[in-house]
């Protein structure tokens, strides 16, 4: 059985500008341009692109030569930092932050306690990826589908 875990769209499409940034560490990069090059829609990157500078992950400048680009070599941002830029610290369940009381089961249930470690563990798995590590083909970092929580698959 395969464990799937899914990221938002936009926190996928996050991790795609991000590399497109790291791909090209010293051009400055226009949200029109991310867009042309990776077919995500102008006004999702543009979007992206300031909730993405406003984390700290990429400065822009203004100006003719302005553009945004990655704040810290790409070796030194994770997957992680990413996902919670745009989508907040990552919980795969509403009750661990204890914000949410909307589970019909919450005072009843008998694994609320474990989801803390569950997620400390799914976020060390994706702060262990770098935007360098996702320059590289996935066979040559031993990445493949189904790979989980540090594991390589052969």
């Amino acid at each position: 059985m395969l464990l799937v875990i899914r990221l938002t769209n936009l926190a996928d499409y996050a991790v795609v500008v991000m590399t497109t940034a790291a791909r090209e560490p010293e051009a400055r990069l226009s949200a029109a341009r991310v867009a042309e090059v990776t077919a995500i829609p102008a006004p999702t990157v543009a979007k992206l692109m300031g909730t993405l500078a406003r984390a700290g992950l990429l400065v822009a400048s203004r100006g003719v030569s302005g553009g945004f680009a990655l704040s810290r070599p790409a070796v030194d941002i994770n997957v992680a930092e990413i996902v919670e830029a745009v989508d907040g610290p990552i919980s795969l369940t509403a009750c661990v932050s204890g914000d949410a009381h909307d589970c019909a089961i919450e005072g009843r249930c008998g694994v609320r306690g474990h989801w803390g470690p569950i997620n400390m563990a799914v976020r060390a798995a994706l702060q262990a990826v770098t935007l360098a590590d996702l320059l590289q083909p996935a066979a040559m970092r031993g990445l493949a589908a189904g790979a989980f929580a540090g594991e390589v698959v052969a």
